[in-house]
């Protein structure tokens, strides 16, 4: 990749006192870790659901719990136990120590549901999940405003048929009715945002410390921009790596066309390069 936008990234870096992180589903392909970019690639993951023509907004909605919870669970169940497993890639790592050389840190936002930025290492009180988490739950009904861990949940699904297979579905712990994972669905009401608007004043406050913030935004599609529009409201300069729409309408900010880890890495050899330099 030219060295141009690079350089301009890693300058920014230089300058600022903290670094606000924001992170769509492109974050965590190189972790293996699909998007659902689609149809075609939503349906490869999951054929029986193919099978069954049911596209990612059906299955990723409340209803589906109504209509069919083996199914339902199915669905979520095999996504909980692959971002168990999953293990986020180098540039996990890289931003964590782009982060504590800046006098604020980082703050992470983020779309995503995996847990990927905890597991590499952030701190819980850095992030802020707007569309929830699959590693907490909530009731169906709601029968009231509580979330849980879900960590006492052993999923066990039939990938091939994409159903729930263990005897118990997860059950909410406070009236017994049925659980869903505390994440924001398509044409969801029942959403209990309790957790998410605690993240939100954590972010805040943080926002409120730092003078010279530098956004790096990664994978952030433009199909849901709810991530692309917090970074371009901030105002803040922005590192916008992207490599299918690494476009940008500031003229404080750098589009970085590839990859996220491959991004992040030339950043920091860029960075290491400045330093020397000096």
């Amino acid at each position: 990749m030219h060295s141009a936008p690079i350089l301009r990234a890693a300058k920014l870096l230089t300058s600022a006192d903290g670094l606000l992180i924001t992170a769509g589903a492109g974050m965590g392909v190189d972790s293996g870790l699909p998007d659902f970019r689609g149809n075609e690639g939503f349906w490869k993951a999951y054929p029986a659901l193919a099978h069954a023509s049911i596209d990612f907004q059906a299955i990723a909605n409340p209803a589906a719990f109504d209509a069919n919870p083996k199914r339902a669970w199915g669905f979520y169940g095999h996504r909980l136990a692959l971002y168990r497993k999953s293990v986020p890639h180098s540039g996990f790592r890289l931003l964590l120590t782009m982060a504590r050389r800046l006098p604020r840190g980082a703050f992470v936002v983020t779309s995503n549901v995996d847990g990927q930025f905890q597991k590499a290492g952030f701190a819980e009180e850095r992030i802020l999940e707007i569309h929830g988490s699959i590693h907490h739950l909530q009731c169906c009904g709601p029968c009231r405003e509580t979330v849980w861990s879900a960590n006492s949940i052993e999923p066990e699904t039939d990938d091939e048929r994409c159903e729930w297979s263990a005897r118990a579905l997860p059950r909410c712990v406070h009236c017994g009715g049925l659980a869903r994972p505390n994440i924001l669905m398509f044409d969801d009401l029942g959403w209990i945002d309790s957790r998410t608007e605690k993240q939100r004043e954590h972010f805040d406050a943080w926002v409120q410390n730092v003078a010279s913030p530098v956004v790096i935004e990664l994978g952030a599609g433009v199909d849901l921009p709810a991530i692309r529009w917090i970074a371009e409201r901030s105002g803040w300069p922005l590192i916008r790596i992207n490599p299918r729409h690494p476009q940008t309408r500031s003229n404080i900010a750098v589009s970085v066309p590839v990859g996220a880890r491959q991004a992040l890495e030339l950043i920091t050899k860029s960075l290491a390069d400045i330093q020397d330099a000096l």
